[in-house]
């Protein structure tokens, strides 16, 4: 199962590190790997995420997730995405875009293609900034199975029952990011951060309506006797969103990457490569957390990528003025989940043994 699910990226891996180090030498070979690493790392809890939701869909849509989502994300979401970024926030046609991005040396108006992308970083933080800390607001204002950190978890789940709590939160927090970090670009990062809450907001409101339809249906089904299972994998217009809502999640995801990956390579072909190298592995792995029900067995990991999302989201903001180190991002994420689990290996143990103490008495 292990090699089914990463096949493609090792395949992947091996012809574009080949292809690297045929087209620049030994030193692009460095910089992809560099880059493929440096995507892993920084969008592990983006699998684990992108895995709470693709168990919801069907398998149709989870190969869809698989083979249209990889071209998306590596081609649209790493390549034309930030082309269309800076575009629009520089106000150039689509050919001088191009043009610049082709040619990593030649500049506009006295700018290089990666300066026009990092001057259009305070658009990209807040849109992305504003999205994760939905996702994390909802999670954690939302009723939990079980809980990781109880001491604040409760009480958040109780704050969480007064409607929208989360959109005020998250427009307050633009709002101060607006005026603490954005200087001149205030109104620029506000109307890029009500976009993102908004698309958040729509998106993620579509499949749910949807997905409430499809349950509503299958619970009719189950006491008519119909069918045998209440989990319900979403189809048709449910998964269909759902399936927006996972490109718009590692687009988010994915801009701190993109902007990140300037500083390691000017060429858009080399950091396209490389990303797209490092997307193929979060593909393979979210898929392979769902099919070994990972998320079921170590039941914390959801909380510790959540968190890592949370912790992302304030560094975009953060971002807009001040620059965060990616190996920083990364790390946190990592600690987020390593840490989550741990705690769920260790919730495992203790299970296991009162089980174990159960039975013992009981034979006696």
């Amino acid at each position: 199962m292990f090699l089914r699910t990463f096949g493609w990226s090792f395949a992947i891996t091996v012809v574009g590190l080949i292809a690297a180090g045929v087209l620049w030498g030994a030193q692009g070979f460095g910089i992809v790997l560099i880059l493929s690493i440096l995507e892993i790392s920084l969008s592990f809890d983006n699998a684990v995420v992108n895995a709470t939701v693709l168990k919801r869909m069907n398998p149709y849509w989870q190969k869809i997730f698989l083979t249209v989502g990889v071209l998306i994300a590596v081609f649209g979401m790493r390549l034309v995405f930030p082309l269309l970024v800076v575009g629009l926030t520089a106000k150039l046609n689509p050919a001088t875009v191009v043009d610049l991005a082709l040619h990593s040396d030649k500049t506009h108006a006295g700018l290089t293609y990666g300066q026009y992308l990092e001057a259009a970083n305070p658009a990209i933080a807040a849109f992305g900034g504003i999205f994760l800390l939905m996702i994390f607001l909802d999670f954690a204002f939302e009723e939990k199975e079980h809980n990781w950190l109880s001491w604040i978890e409760r009480p958040l789940e109780r704050v969480g029952k007064l409607d929208a709590f989360s959109s005020v939160i998250a427009l307050v927090a633009l709002v101060l990011a607006a005026n603490l970090f954005a200087g001149e670009h205030a109104e620029t990062v506000l109307l890029a951060g009500v976009l993102g809450l908004v698309t958040y907001l729509v998106v993620g409101g579509l499949s749910s309506v949807f997905e409430s339809g499809l349950e509503e249906e299958a619970e009719r089904e189950e006491e008519a006797g119909k069918a045998g299972k209440s989990v319900v994998q979403v189809a048709g217009k449910a998964a269909f969103f759902l399936f927006l809502y996972l490109e718009v999640l590692d687009a988010s995801f994915s801009f701190d990457g993109v902007v990140g990956a300037f500083a390691i390579s000017n060429d858009i072909f080399m950091i396209t490569l490389g990303l797209g190298i490092g997307a193929m592995y979060i593909r393979s792995l979210t898929v392979f957390l769902v099919r070994k029900g990972t998320l079921d067995d170590y039941v914390y990991l959801e909380h510790g990528a959540h968190y890592a999302i949370g912790a992302l989201s304030v560094i975009l903001l953060v971002g807009i003025e001040y620059h965060i180190p990616e190996i920083v991002t990364g790390l946190i994420g990592v600690a987020f989940i390593g840490l989550a689990l741990g705690s769920s290996i260790l919730r495992n143990r203790r299970e296991g043994a009162g089980d174990e103490k159960e039975l013992v008495g009981a034979g006696k």
